[in-house]
């Protein structure tokens, strides 16, 4: 997962304060695992979390991703020294704070729902709470 176009291929790294307002109410599915610390979350890693989802529930029910890695992350080389600019970009990441819906689900029993939250939950690095409508 990687935007298409950007408008800046560099960005600053930037703060994390307060709660997210938007996208923190299931607005797709009927469960849904919702952010509750802060962190940046890289395009492998969500991408991870959606595999062990689907996995468990062998292609039932439906998943929605509600969150995007559009920022990118620079890194310089290995054994570079200091000096000579920043480097360039090496992945994507998106920003979560906390009440974030990170992912949703439709069509399969609570309880493996739940299952399989907990399963992509071990892929993030950030802690996470399961919600129903």
């Amino acid at each position: 997962m990687q935007p298409r176009k950007m408008k800046f291929r560099k960005s600053f790294r930037g703060k994390m304060p307060g709660n997210s307002l938007r996208g923190s109410s299931l607005v797709f599915g009927k469960y849904g695992i919702k952010a509750i610390t802060r962190s940046w979350l890289t395009a492998r890693q969500i991408e991870s979390a959606r595999r062990a989802m689907t996995r468990l529930f062998k292609r039932e029910g439906q998943i929605w991703i509600r969150i995007f890695p559009d920022r990118p992350v620079t890194a310089k080389p290995a054994e570079v020294g200091m000096g000579g600019g920043k480097g360039a970009p090496d992945h994507f990441v998106v920003t979560v704070t906390p009440g974030r819906i990170i992912f949703e689900m439709d069509g399969i029993n609570p309880t493996l729902a739940k299952e399989a939250f907990r399963l992509a939950s071990h892929k993030l690095p950030v802690k996470t709470k399961f919600i129903e409508k």
